[in-house]
């Protein structure tokens, strides 16, 4: 059965899907791209659950409607249809009212979208640099088992073959809903190739998942941004610093910079930064709409800050420890070339369980 509270909210969502098939159907918000996309994707979101509430209470219905036979008539073989109908109901409502809860807690209209991840080395020097490279291919890797297309946007490399930091986009089924955890600080515990004297040292990367946007989503206003053209800065001799094909893109009312170099192309440059910076502001205003969330699962999914230290990589003891779900696991050679699954679904699961205690 489920509690007044979730029903309630249930209502209210049948409500606005109802709502949201008139105005799809309405030419002015056709007319309006951007609008109508944003409305289509919140349609498909309730679409996965308003169905099974349906459902639910047609089953309602008929259960009420058994149990008022068995209460008022006096046809005993009717009375027996009735109760021989009542168990089969039972059962097929609580496996409903289960699939609708596990439907409630995951319901994101961003799940699906692709991603731009972010990864930078923080303390550590060169250490930290290396480490961001582990982590990109780590992501690679991962990214390959699970079918996603892998596209570098920008990056800083070093002559150690580290990175001082990479963007990438990964495009595919369900990236964001599986990466969305990744946000935050990543450290790593080990004994540098560098190290002569075999001390372990503890170097820092940061890292943030952003839900890849489309243009019409959210509007950039010409006025509202400065763009710097420049000349690449990387490795000499590359041909990619012959001319002044650099972009970085100021954007006044958030203060975010976006900065991109790695094509020849000035314009290719541009509409790269472009996308980031549509991404990073997406990603800014869902902060601001979740900031009233629950402090369990601001703890597990993060405020996207790239403070928040999420996870630790220690090379000696072949462990990875998430610390928001206190989870350790001694695989760390085959996380590092993908398996990042089992780390992933601990996460998704015990966010789903607060989500459930929420609602």
């Amino acid at each position: 059965m489920i509690e007044a509270a979730l029903m309630n909210k249930l209502e209210a969502m049948a409500e606005r899907h109802a709502e949201l098939e008139r105005m799809l159907a309405d030419p002015e918000v056709i007319a309006d791209q951007g609008r109508y996309r944003a409305l289509l994707r919140e349609h498909g979101s309730l679409s996965k659950i308003i169905p099974d509430y349906v459902r639910m209470k047609d089953l309602e219905a008929r259960q009420a409607e058994a149990q008022s036979i068995i209460e008022n008539e006096d046809d005993r073989d009717l009375c027996q249809l009735a109760r021989d109908e009542l168990q089969p109901l039972a059962v097929e409502l609580a496996q409903l009212t289960g699939q609708i809860q596990r439907g409630l807690v995951e319901d994101d209209p961003d799940a699906d979208r692709n991603v731009i991840i972010e990864i930078r080395a923080g303390t550590g020097g060169d250490e930290a640099s290396l480490f961001a490279a582990d982590l990109f291919r780590m992501y690679s890797y991962y990214a390959e088992k699970r079918k996603w297309k892998p596209e570098i946007l920008n990056s800083n490399p070093t002559e150690l073959d580290g990175y001082k930091e990479i963007t990438f986009s990964l495009k595919g089924k369900e990236v964001y809903k599986r990466l969305r955890y990744e946000c935050g600080g990543h450290r790593v515990q080990r004994v540098p190739a560098t190290e002569a004297s075999g001390r372990i040292h503890t170097s820092a990367v940061t890292v943030a998942v952003l839900p890849e946007v489309e243009d019409v989503e959210v509007e950039i206003k010409e006025e509202d941004m400065r763009i710097d053209r420049m000349r690449s800065s990387g490795p000499g001799g590359q041909s990619v610093n012959k001319t002044s094909s650099a972009i970085r893109i100021t954007h006044f009312p958030t203060g975010i910079v976006v900065s991109m170099q790695d094509q020849k192309s000035q314009h290719k440059n541009l509409a790269k930064a472009l996308t980031i910076l549509r991404s990073r502001i997406y990603e800014k205003l869902r902060s601001e709409r979740d900031s009233e969330l629950s402090q369990q699962r601001r703890k597990l999914i993060g405020s996207g800050d790239r403070s928040d230290r999420v996870r630790t990589y220690n090379f000696p003891q072949n462990r990875v420890t998430d610390h928001r779900i206190n989870l350790s696991l001694y695989s760390l050679d085959t996380i590092m070339m993908g398996e990042l699954d089992p780390v992933i679904d601990k996460l998704i699961e015990y966010d789903a369980e607060q989500k459930l205690k929420e609602l």
